[in-house]
């Protein structure tokens, strides 16, 4: 099965559109894009009023490309110095001469367009749709961009994490061959505090001796299987090979990589609150801080 890429939830990409014919002039328009980390998807818009019809549509596009992260959209318009005043058409002045005369045929009050109204109407209406079409043109672009930007930071989060688990499984090679020593020399030490404390209490005059004996490697058994931390190793490498299986395969795994973060911070914390040896408590140390640089990390995958 073909992997998929992994994205980051961080990311930036900006577009421009073509110039546009606007009223006589040239106009285009810029779009930025500036993503980080959210539990959803979360998007923002700051654009002109005259583009604010566009937003249904902008969530539309940008719901179909990404599933998680704060997307800030930003749009902006420039225009060349001829076109802040339009040359407007006989087409479009024929058509405010008939509007005019037909709203004051009904309402003969009414008081004439002035010349600045006339002109905001040429430059609004004449270009207004071709503006519309440069505005998406330039976020179609800017999206592409984004989800570039943000599989490249992604390719970078795989590697690191890949790097992180590679040391956090030479950790428990480490660990493991000194569970069974660590398990063995402190059952010793049980025994022998235990014989001391028997002796101090004169506990043999009263108990015959194979039943303190008994007790006591039963009593040590038991402490043996309470300090035993194979089986965390056991489920850490676990843990690990499913985060690895899940990087290779790509896709959507913000959600579930967090998930496994929190298993493999448990079971690191379980080595260090159950081995009683200096040498498993060292290594749950650097396993800790190795799995908090991961878990930072995770928060920014989709």
């Amino acid at each position: 099965m073909e992997s998929m890429a992994v994205y980051s939830m961080t990311g930036y990409a900006n577009a421009a559109s073509a110039p546009a014919a606007e009223g006589g002039a040239n106009s285009s328009v810029t779009v930025e894009a500036r993503s980080v980390n959210g539990r959803f998807l979360d998007l923002a818009f700051r654009m002109p009023d005259d583009l604010r019809g566009l937003e249904p549509a902008l969530r539309d596009l940008l719901g179909a490309a990404f599933r998680r992260g704060k997307i800030e959209v930003r749009i902006s318009t420039q225009r060349d110095a001829d076109s802040a005043w339009p040359n407007p058409n006989p087409e479009q002045l024929n058509r405010l001469l008939r509007l005019e005369s037909s709203v004051q045929g009904w309402l003969p009050q009414a008081r004439g367009l002035s010349v600045n109204e006339v002109l905001q109407w040429c430059r609004n209406g004449a270009g207004g749709e071709r503006l519309d079409e440069a505005a998406l043109e330039a976020a179609r672009q800017c999206v592409e961009g984004l989800k570039d930007a943000r599989a490249r930071e992604g390719k970078r989060l795989v590697a690191m994490l890949m790097d992180r688990l590679g040391k956090l499984r030479e950790l428990a090679d480490k660990a493991e061959p000194l569970v069974p020593q660590v398990v063995q020399r402190q059952q010793q030490r049980f025994l022998e505090r235990w014989n001391e404390a028997l002796a101090g209490a004169n506990a043999g005059n009263s108990v015959p001796a194979a039943t303190l004996q008994e007790r006591a490697l039963a009593e040590a058994a038991a402490f043996a299987i309470r300090i035993d931390v194979a089986e965390e190793l056991t489920r850490l490498r676990s843990h690990l090979d499913e985060i690895e299986r899940l990087l290779k395969k790509g896709g959507e795994l913000g959600k579930r990589l967090d998930f496994l973060i929190q298993e493999l911070q448990r079971e690191a914390n379980t080595l260090g609150s159950k081995s009683p040896a200096i040498e498993l408590t060292a290594i749950s140390v650097e396993m800790k801080v190795l799995v908090e640089q991961m878990r930072e990390q995770v928060q920014n995958i989709e």
